[in-house]
């Protein structure tokens, strides 16, 4: 969600609900796959959204601590940039111009009260935004908060 929340500049603290993963079977609407594999017992789903692009300024304001967390604990198994790659990797190839166009699309005209161009400049902005989000997850690790406690 970091890799998001820094490209998408979210300017509102992370809200995330954490759960205990239900027993084999799963919850339908919940991968825990990942949670399995290293034997974590929560599983997480993030919610809230609505201050990315800075709400109803359609910029990015970027600061190291936007988008950050509250608690550092659950960036302990942050060991370094590598263990961000395969959602930069995914930011790089699967967020185009096709599919950034397609995701428009989708969008009601009275969610941006038909103004198609501040859209569309939006869409170029992330496009131009994903090659950043390494630098600005790195600004965050030089932060005072230090939220990486095990980067190495």
């Amino acid at each position: 969600m970091l890799v998001f929340d820094k490209w998408t500049c979210n300017t509102n603290g992370r809200q995330t609900l954490f759960f205990q993963d239900p027993p084999r079977g799963g919850h339908p609407t919940v991968d825990s796959s990942t949670a399995e594999k290293i034997g974590a017992p929560y599983s997480t789903m993030m919610i809230d959204q609505g201050f990315c692009f800075n709400p109803g300024e359609w910029n990015f304001p970027d600061a190291p601590l936007r988008g950050l967390y509250a608690r550092n604990g659950v960036y302990e198994g942050v060991t370094g940039m590598e263990s961000f790659a395969p959602w930069l990797e995914r930011l790089e190839k699967q967020m185009t111009e096709r599919a950034l166009d397609e995701i428009t699309r989708q969008i009601p005209p009275a969610w941006y009260e038909d103004d198609l161009d501040a859209v569309l400049r939006l869409s170029e902005q992330l496009l131009r935004r994903r090659s950043r989000v390494p630098e600005l997850i790195l600004a965050a690790k030089k932060s005072n908060r230090q939220p990486f406690p095990n980067w190495i």
